[in-house]
């Protein structure tokens, strides 16, 4: 699947600017509900936005330098394939400590890209707070051992995270909706995305309502998290008042999205996705217009989905022949 990536620096400029499109299965008379497909990004996910974000802050403020400091970063996956992509185009090295239950598709992605890799037995999304799980303890251990070398961005609390979206994603969702966005809808996981777009959104109109999305206890889906029983990244903390409601979703229900997102929509999206999606089908809303963060697709899942019986190998590989919206990522 995954192949060595491109190595033209142009490619950083394409990060951003990623379609919007409408749900037609899910439109109504008075409302209207769209997709913002941040799979677009040229490593494949929203994360690009923050990977990006965070190795330019640290590049201006003297953190790092080309040819000489190690990237660090615990994550479930997307942020580490975009710290991966953007830091080989940048001249740095990087290594990711991944949980095991990450996809092994993903992982696979971020050794194609050059970095090293660390696996660790903890929940799919590393906890934070106290009691962190091993992948952050870990990146941690290693960080602090070798300041002089080591460099770790901490999505959890880095505000450059937070920076990318509500100087870039917010913007383009008020522009791309011509400021009539009503509702938004987005998982969270570190908390940059939410707070990010929200506080844009909402400086232009603060009636704009603002659904947190949360998978289950015990959950399979990759980059999300529940607060429940996993503490909230600093990041998130800093202005968690942007949420106005919260909903969460079962894996049956984020599972059964996958394959409903494909048969109505063509889309083969990623679980994150097929969760904010299911969210957005069970959360009442009678009038307005309605955007939903689909963070990546689901080219990274085939073994997952094989393995939940979402998709059998075959159904998966014609679902994504047939599938529209399929975007140009530089690792395939």
């Amino acid at each position: 699947m995954a192949t060595k990536v491109r190595t033209d620096p142009g490619i950083l400029d394409k990060i951003g600017n990623t379609p919007l499109v409408k749900l037609d299965s899910l439109s109504a008379k008075n409302v209207t509900y769209f997709a913002k497909l941040e799979g677009h990004n040229p490593f494949g996910s929203v994360k690009d936005r923050a990977a990006y974000w965070m190795i330019k802050d640290a590049e201006e403020k003297g953190k790092i330098k080309r040819g000489h400091t190690i990237i660090i970063e615990p994550t479930s996956g997307n942020t580490g394939i975009a710290l991966s992509g953007i830091a080989n185009l940048l001249g740095y090295q990087v290594e990711i400590v991944i949980p095991e239950k990450a996809s092994e598709e993903t992982k696979k992605i971020i050794a194609s890209l050059g970095a090293k890799i660390y696996e660790t037995s903890d929940d799919l999304c590393p906890k934070v707070g106290a009691g962190t799980d091993q992948s952050i303890a870990l990146a941690t251990s290693i960080a602090s051992s070798r300041p002089d070398k080591y460099f770790s961005p901490n999505q959890y609390s880095n505000e450059a995270n937070f920076l990318g979206h509500y100087r870039g994603t917010g913007p383009e969702i008020w522009k791309q909706t011509e400021g009539k966005i009503t509702h938004f809808f987005t998982g969270v996981g570190t908390g940059g995305t939410v707070t990010g777009i929200s506080a844009y959104l909402k400086e232009q109109n603060k009636k704009i309502k603002t659904i947190g999305v949360q998978p289950q206890q015990n959950h399979l889906i990759q980059g999300l998290r529940n607060f429940e029983e996993s503490a909230k990244p600093d990041l998130f903390l800093r202005r968690e008042n942007v949420v106005d409601d919260w909903i969460t979703i079962t894996n049956e229900q984020a599972f059964a999205a996958v394959r409903e997102v494909f048969a109505k929509e063509k889309m083969l999206v990623s679980p994150s996705s097929a969760t904010v999606y299911a969210a957005m089908k069970s959360y009442k809303i009678d009038e307005g217009v309605v955007v939903g963060i689909f963070a990546d697709d689901g080219r990274k899942f085939k073994s997952l989905y094989a393995q939940q019986k979402v998709f059998t190998e075959a159904e998966f590989d014609g679902a994504l022949k047939e599938a529209r919206h399929v975007s140009k990522i530089v690792y395939m």
